[in-house]
């Protein structure tokens, strides 16, 4: 009574698919391995990046002046 049998899965799994398509359940699976790919290069390259210090930033910086205030009533 603690398990299923196949028969049992393999209905869960028509019901599956009829409920969200073929085209939806192999987007989920691509985005899913995706993301235990990214997570994995994450984890293998987090111990480099640590022993290099400081990460560094880089941008611009946009300086600028207020010539004039103007107020608004609420």
């Amino acid at each position: 009574m603690g398990s299923f049998s196949i028969w049992h899965w393999l209905i869960v799994l028509v019901i599956v698919m009829l409920v969200f398509g073929t085209k939806k359940l192999r987007n989920i699976g691509a985005d899913l391995g995706g993301a235990v790919r990214g997570f994995k290069e994450g984890m293998r390259d987090g111990g480099h990046a640590e022993a290099g210090g400081a990460p560094q930033v880089t941008g611009t910086t946009v300086e600028g002046e207020v010539k004039g205030k103007t107020e608004s009533k609420a």
